[in-house]
């Protein structure tokens, strides 16, 4: 490999175009976070990002949010979402890392078609599934209820979990199984103490991806919800911009407040990401 180092023209090129891409990238998130700080509901077409007048209003609109009967919204929407994505990612995971290690680690009747079956799942769209899915959830008796999202968007997470984490179990050697077994290890204990400690990379992509599944839903969460005091995140967000009205002041700012807990969750694990996503498609 050469040590010479690359012209200068190059370096300030490739900087360019990073510094350009940044800018395009992040210029309809100013866009988003001038509106929530500028008073009124109409959307101007300028091009600057920068507020004329600064405003907490819409924020305190959407943080203060009462329904007819007194009760503070926002705080129980908050804990709804939390909740539902919460256990989406703890029940996704779960099974997804059980079913992947099956997957990779025996030998059984349908274990291709089976992995197939998974890839056909991710084909159908949500929209596709809603009757269905609202039907079952009827005769459940989950209807607007937390328990019956969480069914449904783990159940969804499944298929992508599965796959990312069998392709990451399949690159640890088997030797460390067989090592630990020698040593009295049972089969449990091989997955608990010796599989998921070196999983830990793929688990945060694949608990990143259950935790934004149930976050961000909107059209089931729609579906399935009737009780303001139910409703997730996404779905208070729609309720700001209806057909006869559109409270884009209301929904700049809350779109902001929804999207903290995300970029928080996505630097705690951004050291995990990077390795999770390459490593989980080394074989599959």
């Amino acid at each position: 490999m050469s040590n010479k180092k690359r012209p200068i023209w190059q370096v300030m090129t490739v900087h360019a175009f990073l510094i350009l891409f940044t800018v395009a990238t992040l210029f309809p998130i100013t866009m988003v976070i001038r509106k929530s700080l500028t008073p009124g509901d109409e959307f101007k077409l300028s091009l600057n990002p920068i507020p004329q007048e600064v405003t907490l209003s819409h924020y305190k609109k959407v943080l203060t949010n009462r329904d007819f009967d007194g009760r503070w919204l926002f705080g129980r929407q908050v804990l709804n979402s939390i909740v539902v994505a919460g256990l989406t990612t703890v029940v996704g995971v779960f099974l997804a890392a059980t079913a992947a290690y099956a997957f990779s680690r025996f030998n059984f009747p349908g274990k291709k078609s089976g992995m197939g079956l998974f890839l056909v799942v991710q084909m159908f769209p949500g929209t596709l599934l809603l009757i269905p899915l609202y039907v079952i959830l009827d005769q459940l008796g989950l209807l607007n209820s937390i328990a019956g999202l969480v069914l449904v968007y783990s159940t969804t997470a499944i298929p992508f979990c599965v796959w990312n984490l069998k392709g990451y179990f399949d690159t640890i050697p088997k030797e460390l199984e067989e090592a630990a077994w020698i040593d009295g290890a049972s089969r449990l204990g091989l997955f608990w103490h010796v599989v998921l400690p070196l999983s830990k990379p793929a688990i945060a992509v694949t608990a990143l991806f259950s935790f934004i599944t149930g976050w961000n839903e909107y059209i089931l969460a729609e579906t399935f919800l009737n009780d303001e005091a139910a409703y997730t995140l996404p779905v208070v967000l729609q309720h700001f911009v209806g057909d006869k009205s559109a409270q884009w002041g209301a929904f700049a700012a809350g779109a902001i407040l929804v999207s903290i807990p995300v970029m928080e969750l996505f630097y705690v694990l951004q050291r995990h990401l990077v390795a999770g996503l390459t490593a989980g498609g080394v074989k599959g």
